[in-house]
């Protein structure tokens, strides 16, 4: 055989590279498409996320509303602001009112996942007052007046904060929707500094 044939032969011909049809573009664009979708559709921890706030929310805001307007079996703000002066919070009313509403409002943000962080700390705050000045005597379990009740409120409220309340949510429009380091140390930061404030007064 012939060096020119040996040379021409299909076998050893030199072929621009090309890109393999079907690969690379079409799985990048496959890629895509599913991140997309995954960012887009509602999950089942987005579902879980929204009960745990609900549930939570509702029944803090629910706490706040006895405390301002005698709702739900509560006793108004009057006897809540005698309550809170036998207690040491002068004047009575006014630290009731700012309990009460804390209570309700951060309950309401949390439960709409709505400035999660703040609603988080507002809820924080009164945690940690009821904790120096009530239950934190009692010890750890609910059933002897202790801290049980307390810890998993403002804990829930940490961990939604940290978290991120879920695409069900209005916090899924803004920033701090997503969770994280920061909002998690904001809504902790500032609780605990309220309720500093609040039992140093």
């Amino acid at each position: 055989m012939s060096t020119k044939r040996i040379l021409n032969h299909p076998a050893l011909s030199i072929r621009p590279f090309a890109r393999p049809t079907g690969t690379g573009t079409g799985t990048d664009t496959g890629a895509r498409n599913a991140a997309t979708a995954a960012t887009t559709s509602t999950t089942a921890a987005d579902c879980g996320l929204l009960l745990l706030r609900l549930t939570f929310g509702l029944l803090m805001a629910a706490h706040g509303a006895q405390k301002l307007f005698g709702l739900f079996g509560g006793h108004g703000l009057t006897a809540t602001g005698k309550g809170f002066a036998a207690l040491g919070y002068r004047p009575g009313k006014l630290f009731a009112a700012i309990c009460g509403l804390s209570e309700s409002l951060g309950g309401l943000g949390l439960a709409l996942g709505l400035l999660t962080p703040l609603a988080a700390a507002a809820l924080i705050g009164v945690m940690i007052n009821a904790m120096a000045t009530v239950t934190g005597a009692h010890g750890l379990w609910d059933t002897d007046g202790g801290v049980e009740y307390n810890v998993c409120i403002a804990v829930v409220a940490l961990a939604v904060t940290a978290i991120g309340p879920g695409r069900l949510a209005v916090d899924r429009f803004f920033r701090w929707g997503t969770g994280g380091w920061p909002q998690a140390a904001f809504a902790l930061g500032v609780g605990g500094l309220a309720a500093a404030i609040t039992l140093s007064l």
